[in-house]
């Protein structure tokens, strides 16, 4: 089972990116899908999730209107598009994978946890 994100960089703020995950080693079009972050000296702040059929997602306050999920089952991945970005969304974003509705960041919870990417957003 693994989970390798990409696309992490450094954007001005006001900017855009696109993280990708790609799944390898499980049925991805079964396993809720999700994103996590971690900012400099602190705690895990779940971002993002989608259901497996890619026709639900739900966002953090903090995110909410900025950022998008999606996925492509075909492709076992799945993105999450960040627009309008602010200083503090610096952080390093992980991809999870669950077989069910996680509502906790605790990383044992969850069947698959990705290294992470690193998004550093500054002028």
């Amino acid at each position: 089972v693994q989970l390798v994100e990409s696309g992490g960089g450094l954007v001005q703020p006001g900017g855009s990116l696109r993280l990708s995950c790609a799944a390898s080693g499980f049925t991805f079009s079964s396993y809720w899908m999700y994103w996590v972050r971690q900012a400099p000296g602190k705690g895990l702040e779940w971002v993002s999730s989608i259901n497996p059929g890619g026709e639900s997602s739900h966002y953090a306050d903090s995110v909410k209107g900025r950022f998008t999920t999606s996925r492509d089952n075909a492709k076992n991945t799945v993105y999450l598009r960040m627009s309008s970005l602010k200083p503090e969304d610096t952080a390093v974003y992980y991809c999870a994978a669950a077989s069910r509705l996680i509502l906790t960041t605790v990383p044992t919870d969850f069947d698959s946890w990705g290294q992470g990417t690193q998004v550093t957003v500054s002028s």
